[in-house]
C-alpha cells in the first residue's frame, strides 16, 4: 500500500463515535464531520469524497499530515453515511454546507480537493465561495454533463454510461437501479470492488491488486450506503443536471489531475475544464488511470497548502 494512507480499522459505530454532527444554515440537516492531522493550527484542507463514497476514506496517513501542518476535514455528503439527506440537491449546494461546516470550526479561508465525483464539488466551493477557498484541486474529475463541445460519454466504461443514462431518464428509474445494488453491497461490501474489476483498465488493476487499497474501497463503499442509497442517487442526479454555477467563473488557483487511461471519469472530460476555467492548471499523467488518484492526493498536499496566491 502507498505509504501516504492509512487503513481505518472500526466498524461503524467506532467511526460515528469520532464523528462530528454539524448542522446545514437552515438547520433541518446533519452533517456527518471528520477531522484529521494537525487539528489544533493546521492548513485546512476539504477533502470531498467519491461517488459512491464517505467521510471515512482512503485518507492520507496522520504522520503525513502532521509533518505537512494539514489539518483534514471529511464529510460526508448529504444522503451518505450518517449525514441526512438533501434531496434534489445540485452539485453547487455543497458550497453552503462546507462553508457552515468551516464556520463550525472557526476557519475563515482553506483548500479544497475533491477526488471523482468529489471533483465537481471542490469546483462548486471554488466557483461560490471564492473568498473562503484558497485553492482548489480535482483528481480524475467530470465536466457538466451539457459541457458544449465535449462527448461527454466518449470513453467512459459501460457501467457508468448505464447509470448517467438512467439518471437523465429521472429519479425513479435510477433509484430503481441503485437501490437494489446498495442493499447487495450492505450484504456483502466486497461486492462493489469485485464487480468494477472486468472494467477496469491494466493501470487500475496494478493499483487495486493492492489488499490494503481494497480494504480501504470496501470500507467507505460500505460507509456510503449503510443507511440508503440516497447519496450515490442524488450525486448521480447531480452530475446529469444544471451545476448551479459555471466552471468558467472560477478564479481561484484550480489544480486538475487526470490519468490519461481513466474509464469512469475520461481524461477528456478534465481537458474540457482546463479550457474552461482561466485559473486552471492540468496534469496528465501516462500510464495512470482512476484509482491511480489515491496515490496523488498526498503529493498534492503541499501546493494546496500554500498561500494561493498563484497556481
Amino acid at each position: 500500500m502507498d505509504a501516504g494512507f492509512e487503513i481505518h480499522r472500526r466498524s461503524p459505530r467506532e467511526g460515528r463515535a469520532l464523528t462530528d454532527g454539524v448542522w446545514s444554515a437552515d438547520g433541518e440537516r446533519r452533517l456527518a464531520v471528520a477531522q484529521r492531522g494537525k487539528i489544533h493550527g493546521g492548513r485546512p484542507v476539504f477533502l470531498l469524497h467519491g461517488t459512491p463514497g464517505s467521510r471515512i476514506g482512503p485518507l492520507p496517513r496522520e504522520g503525513l499530515l502532521y509533518r505537512l501542518g494539514v489539518r483534514l476535514i471529511t464529510y460526508d455528503r448529504p444522503g451518505y453515511g450518517d449525514s441526512d439527506r438533501h434531496e434534489g440537491r445540485s452539485v453547487g449546494d455543497v458550497a453552503a454546507d462546507v462553508a457552515v461546516i468551516a464556520d463550525h470550526f472557526g476557519l475563515d479561508r482553506f483548500a479544497v480537493v475533491g477526488r471523482s465525483g468529489g471533483g465537481p464539488h471542490a469546483l462548486a466551493c471554488a466557483a461560490l465561495i471564492p473568498h473562503r477557498v484558497t485553492r482548489a484541486a480535482v483528481l480524475v474529475g467530470l465536466a457538466p454533463q451539457e459541457a458544449e463541445g465535449l462527448d461527454w460519454f466518449d470513453g467512459m466504461t459501460e457501467g457508468n454510461v448505464t447509470e448517467y443514462m438512467t439518471a437523465l431518464q429521472g429519479r425513479a428509474r435510477l433509484a430503481a437501479r441503485l437501490v437494489p445494488t446498495a442493499a447487495e453491497i450492505r450484504e456483502d461490501p466486497v461486492r462493489l470492488v469485485n464487480s468494477l474489476y472486468d472494467e477496469l483498465t491494466e493501470p487500475d488493476r496494478n493499483v487495486i491488486a493492492d489488499a490494503g487499497l481494497r480494504t480501504m474501497l470496501v470500507q467507505t463503499y460500505a460507509e456510503a450506503v449503510r443507511t440508503s442509497a440516497h447519496g450515490w442517487i442524488d450525486d448521480a442526479m447531480a452530475f446529469c443536471s444544471p451545476w448551479g454555477f459555471d466552471p468558467a467563473d472560477i478564479r481561484v488557483p484550480t489544480l486538475l489531475w487526470h490519468g490519461e487511461d481513466d474509464v469512469f471519469s475520461p481524461v477528456s472530460h478534465s481537458r474540457w475544464l482546463a479550457g474552461r476555467i482561466p485559473t486552471a492548471t492540468v496534469r496528465i499523467q501516462r500510464g495512470a488511470a482512476h484509482f491511480h488518484a489515491f496515490h496523488v492526493l498526498p503529493d498534492l498536499l503541499g501546493w494546496l497548502t500554500r498561500d494561493g496566491r498563484a497556481a
